[in-house]
């Protein structure tokens, strides 16, 4: 980076002499002895393998190669000076394409993801829906949240809250085959499984006690929606994510039953690749998530 940094730094200080034809003069504009000027010009025609400016006792002229050079410069700066005012615009109103990979349960966020378009209108959101593990750096993801613990220090992460899970069936199933009241009991009902797409094995109904296979499978689906939409038809019951079924459960789509029997939770975080400066539009994308999306969980 002190290459870059000096490298423009002699560009600048070429421009201003070419411009003023004296180092004294520059040295003035720019706070440093015309020695000092003198030095750097001598760098960059020993880098540049030329010579920029002829010079004599009273006055500095540029070469026919200085001249050249000079309208490159221009060129150089100016567009540096157009980048930095644009950053600066983006800064103020955070804007562009953010590329971000969710779970495929993600697509249960999509209320909470539409708000934030709605609040930044100017980002463009580029969404992947899946399971998989993905690199983050090598395939040029803004963000990815999944639940589980960080395990890459290439990233940096920000909790976005947990959610417990909640046994539910429609009002119409639990009327035709009843209601459990043990967990016991739950192995007499229609029970739908959810199938980790990554490693092919069911998802435990999270509760103590229970053993593996002890539930029947009415239906096994790598994704939670179609478990949603089956539960509230009354196909079976299952256990979601509370976050995915909250909305249901209040307008009377879903009842839940069995309340205490679920334990744990699934904690969600946010991913960005480590920098020493966040971009503004991943700066309000990663805390709008986390104020928003697990807003009025219990």
């Amino acid at each position: 980076m002190s290459i870059i940094t000096d490298s423009l730094g002699a560009l600048n200080v070429f421009v201003q002499a070419a411009e003023t034809r004296s180092f004294t003069v520059t040295g003035r504009q720019l706070g440093v002895s015309s020695s000092a000027v003198g030095k750097a010009i001598a760098r960059l025609e020993d880098r540049m393998g030329v010579r920029l400016f002829h010079r004599s006792t009273r006055a500095i002229t540029l070469t026919a190669e200085g001249q050249m050079f000079l309208e490159r410069c221009r060129r150089v700066l100016s567009e540096l000076e157009a980048a930095e005012l644009e950053l600066a615009q983006t800064r103020a109103r955070p804007a562009g394409q953010l590329r971000v990979s969710l779970p495929l349960v993600g697509m249960l966020m999509m209320p909470t993801l539409t708000a934030f378009m709605e609040a930044w209108p100017e980002i463009e959101l580029d969404l992947d829906f899946g399971d998989r593990l993905v690199d983050v750096i090598e395939e040029g993801f803004d963000a990815v949240i999944r639940s589980g613990e960080p395990t890459d220090s290439r990233l940096m992460t920000r909790r976005l809250g947990s959610s417990g899970f909640r046994i539910v069936g429609a009002p119409a199933y639990f009327e035709r085959h009843g209601t459990p009241q043990s967990t016991a009991e739950l192995a007499q009902h229609r029970c739908l499984h959810h199938r980790y797409p990554s490693t092919g094995r069911l998802e435990p109904w999270h509760i103590e006690g229970l053993a593996e296979g002890a539930l029947p499978r009415t239906a096994i689906s790598s994704a939670i929606e179609p478990l949603l939409d089956m539960a509230e038809h009354g196909r079976g019951i299952a256990c979601l994510p509370d976050f995915a079924v909250r909305a249901h459960c209040a307008n009377g789509r879903l009842v839940a039953v069995l309340e205490d029997a679920a334990k744990g939770n699934a904690e969600f975080r946010v991913y960005w690749p480590s920098s020493r400066h966040i971009s503004p539009k991943l700066r309000v994308f990663v805390d709008f998530m986390a104020e928003t999306l697990f807003a009025g969980a219990p």
